[in-house]
């Protein structure tokens, strides 16, 4: 089962925002067993969206639409999607009663004639009702393709697609399973990640897919497959993973995606009854905040210091002076005193540390661009570990964060 997914705004197009309904979207469309083929923004003009209409018609399955059925004259959807299946717009009762009772009772305002509009909808077409909008979703078929047309807004878009669209597609499509695995593993780079499970990879069966997903300190392994039989392709997927457990064991940190490092981390100190605390310079608060948006981290994480400039390292932490002046504040021995400060401050099990050149230029210190040391206090020492993460900014700042998660994780697991 075919799909494509298609965003109309020029507002998407000049990048005045950022279009999060596509990635919505494609998710529930492979929960559905659909494979999304292709995902394009077009302008909202008629040309544009007759010229996607022409291009998918008969080649897709399903074609979800975003977007242009306002009532105002720069959405041009509804009146393109009529000239295309050569039909006419009609009143829909049971839209334009739920219109009135939504702007009369709860938004205390009488009904334009544009509010009316929102009411008009193709005379061949099936409606989805949108309870917490105006404009409703319009289906329509041609050939073995169905076009689906839903607003924009995206909690209205996702309200429909839960509520509406997906009993529908469940009742007009067989029952298809897209199944994936996702393996997260760290300290180890993509290119000898892929050296060490070349043999594994090159034996894999044709119906089941190897994905590499890379980012800084992380690389995750996706494996995917697809079919009618559910338990059967789970099965053969979960005999993959288990081959790879024995090949790099011990560079996997997870097999949830959705329990990153730092939900990892707190589960372990939680279960030991300890804590932690931070002390930032080059990261800027970002390790605190992989903390904070977990649920209940108050348990584990005591408190971040973010020393940004030198001063404030002396001044808030009670780093030496003169071991700044003397090792660099870019060091191994600023960043042990600042974790070791933080420890102390916060009364913590552990603290973690971060201090670095993330570039442009150099600042404070002499280091390299790129250079960050990790110091990481703990309940029988101090150490720190340098790094070279090379350049931009925005890649040194990252990188320093997972490393010093991974440090952590480490030291958790060893002390295990």
């Amino acid at each position: 089962m075919k799909a494509s997914i298609v965003t109309i705004g020029d507002e998407i197009l000049i990048g005045q925002i950022v279009d999060t309904n596509s990635a919505f979207i494609a998710k529930q469309l492979d929960q559905l067993g659909f494979k999304v083929v292709e995902t394009i923004s077009i302008a909202d003009e008629q040309e544009a969206i007759t010229h996607m209409l022409s291009r998918y018609n008969g080649q897709m399955d399903l074609v979800i639409m975003t977007g242009g059925l306002g009532p105002t004259k720069d959405d041009v959807t509804k009146k393109t999607l009529c000239n295309f299946f050569n039909d006419t717009l009609i009143e829909n009762e049971q839209v334009l009663k739920h219109v009135t009772v939504l702007l009369e009772e709860f938004y205390r305002r009488p009904v334009s004639e544009i509010n009316k509009q929102q009411a008009l909808v193709p005379s061949q077409a099936e409606v989805l009702f949108n309870k917490v909008g105006t404009a409703p979703g319009i289906i329509l078929k041609n050939n073995k393709t169905f076009f689906i047309s839903l607003p924009g807004v995206p909690f209205e878009m996702k309200h429909i697609i839960e509520n509406e669209l997906k009993p529908w597609v469940l009742t007009h499509f067989d029952a298809f399973y897209n199944v994936h695995q996702t393996i997260l593993t760290q300290g180890v780079g993509e290119s000898l990640l892929a050296e060490r499970i070349a043999d594994w990879e090159n034996a894999l069966p044709n119906t089941i897919k190897l994905a590499y997903l890379p980012s800084p300190g992380v690389v995750k392994l996706r494996l995917s497959s697809s079919g009618k039989d559910k338990q059967t392709i789970e099965r053969a997927i979960s005999n993959q993973v288990s081959m790879l457990a024995l090949i790099i064991g011990d560079c996997i940190i997870s097999y949830d995606e959705q329990l990153p490092l730092p939900h990892q981390i707190y589960s372990l100190l939680k279960s030991k009854k300890q804590t932690i605390a931070l002390a930032e310079s080059c990261t800027g608060g970002k390790l605190a905040t992989c903390f904070t948006e977990i649920p209940g981290i108050s348990q584990v994480f005591r408190g971040s210091i973010v020393t940004y400039a030198t001063d404030t390292k002396v001044s808030m932490l009670g780093v030496s002076q003169d071991t700044i002046s003397q090792e660099s504040v870019v060091s191994a021995q600023v960043a042990m005193q600042m974790a070791t400060q933080a420890k102390n401050k916060f009364q913590t099990d552990y603290a973690i540390a971060s201090t670095g050149n993330a570039g442009p230029t150099k600042g404070d210190s002499d280091a390299e661009v790129g250079t960050v040391y990790i110091g990481i206090a703990t309940p029988t020492g101090t150490y720190s570990k340098k790094y070279m993460f090379g350049e931009p900014r925005e890649k040194v700042v990252k990188s320093a964060v997972n490393k010093a998660l991974e440090l952590l994780y480490a030291e958790l697991i060893e002390k295990y």
